[in-house]
């Protein structure tokens, strides 16, 4: 075994010198490199039994390309990758170039003795099986499938935590999602019982100012977006936290990031614990980048549903509603008035409908300005809805003319109703003019009578106020 040669790279002096102490006797011959195209030149010269891969201080957006060389002109052979445990997204990306083994770090010297050592008398590299591959697939259709019907985010984390913790060995399951003011929260968990990501990490919203924000792997992949995993829960850096997983039978903790729609903060993390501590495959790295994926698709059409939702509250709103007042629009009280109708007929109640307007509204107008006529519109209307029942309706039904559809009230009680509308209004203040007065017209529904008729006999009961002097009520005749 002595007269195996391995290569190991890193481009840092002090981690060229700690792992000859720990591993060069496992080698006849140990060559340290300390780029990637030193490591090229010395594989052209002799080809190692093992090319050992430390991603330590290497970057991603400069080194990948050349890592990734060295990793296909091993073209199968033996090539250890250790790789610091917030930055597991390298282990995707090599793996892509060919098949590697990994081993997380910070390790002691014994443990990276042992992962050598491991590494050189098992050349080959774990894949996945038959029932393995079954299992992703599974996996895969129950993230899927857990996209269907999500109402919003909270039920389809809460889905996806149930979906991930079906995979074999995961004990838990988790979802940290990025809110309003840019924030990170714990939006779902799912699992062992008594395991909770809140009392374990000491809160479950605020989590980008969480004391472990730089050890927890959900909450490094959610703030760096990148893939974090610890094999031993010490990796960690953090005693009390690495005693917490134990505590609970957690051996492995992966996060993965939630990508966002495109540059800049993930949408968010996922989080999973596991009860023993394994090696996981390409296939299995590429099922969970698939279903990081699968869970951005569904937040993006969660976040589209309550947008429409909110875009058609908003049409809705704006084609019932008067855009001066936010009363009622006459066609959308012709509406609801018919439907008033329908009810107190089929529940045999009285039906009420009030019509009034501003008292010589048109010299407001020229005398003041229209600014203070439209001022004097939204107070009429304020002042009405503030005297009114939450069953009563107010519609502006065109210029300065309201209607008040008055449920569950008759003739006698309409009356009232417009008696102390017309003097909340004489009495309420309006900037600029001082002062309006109302004149009322009050109508109850005949038996067998049309909302046109019932509207006709109110205006006509308005139209006699205003000849019998404005500023008062008059009642419709039948």
């Amino acid at each position: 075994m002595l007269e195996q040669t391995a290569i190991y790279l890193s481009p840092m002096a002090q981690r060229r010198a700690e792992f000859g102490d720990a591993c060069a006797s496992l080698f006849a011959r140990l060559h340290l490199a300390d780029s990637a195209d030193v490591a090229a030149s010395l594989m052209a010269r002799e080809q190692p039994d093992l090319l050992v891969i430390d991603l330590d201080r290497f970057e991603p957006s400069i080194d990948a390309d050349a890592l990734g060389d060295l990793v296909a002109r091993r073209a199968g052979a033996p090539v250890l990758l250790l790789c610091p445990f917030a930055g597991a997204a390298w282990l995707p990306a090599l793996m892509a170039h060919g098949p590697v083994h990994y081993a997380v770090t910070p390790l002691d010297a014994a443990a990276l003795r042992a992962a050598v050592g491991t590494r050189r008398a098992q050349p080959e590299v774990p894949a996945s099986d038959a029932a393995g591959l079954r299992t992703l697939l599974d996996l895969r259709a129950r993230v899927q499938a857990a996209l269907d019907g999500a109402e919003d985010a909270h039920t389809l984390s809460e889905a996806l935590c149930a979906a991930l913790c079906t995979w074999p060995g995961v004990l838990h399951a988790g979802v940290f999602l990025l809110k309003d003011g840019n924030d990170l929260q714990l939006e779902a968990q799912q699992g062992l019982e008594g395991l909770l990501l809140g009392a374990l990490l000491q809160r479950t919203d605020r989590l980008l100012q969480a004391p472990l924000r730089h050890a927890f792997p959900g909450l490094l992949a959610a703030a760096g977006g990148t893939a974090a995993l610890i094999e031993v829960p010490e990796q960690s850096g953090e005693p009390a936290l690495a005693e917490g997983l134990r505590a609970h039978g957690v051996a492995m903790a992966l996060g993965l990031p939630i990508p966002a729609d495109g540059p800049g903060t993930p949408r968010g993390a996922l989080s999973l614990l596991f009860g023993a501590a394994r090696a996981l495959t390409p296939d299995e790295w590429a099922t969970l980048q698939d279903v990081t994926r699968l869970a951005a698709f569904g937040l993006r059409l969660v976040a589209i549903g309550q947008e429409n939702e909110h875009l058609t509250a908003r049409l809705t709103y704006i084609s019932t509603t008067d855009a001066l007042t936010g009363v009622a629009n006459r066609r959308h009280g012709e509406e609801l008035l018919e439907k008033e109708i329908k009810r107190a007929r089929r529940y045999r109640v009285p039906l009420a409908l009030l019509s009034f307007d501003i008292d010589r509204f048109k010299a407001v107008n020229d005398t003041y300005g229209y600014p203070v006529g439209d001022m004097a519109l939204r107070t009429v209307a304020d002042t009405t809805r503030a005297v009114l029942r939450a069953s009563d309706i107010l519609v502006r039904s065109g210029g300065e003319e309201f209607h008040i559809i008055a449920p569950h009230t008759s003739a006698i009680d309409g009356l009232k109703m417009a008696e102390k509308v017309r003097v909340a209004i004489e009495q309420a203040e309006i900037p600029g003019c001082d002062h309006v007065t109302v004149s009322l017209g009050v109508a109850q529904l005949g038996e067998q009578e049309s909302g046109d008729s019932l509207t006709q006999r109110t205006d006509a009961a308005l139209a006699r106020a205003k000849r019998a002097g404005r500023n008062c009520v008059e009642l419709a005749m039948q």
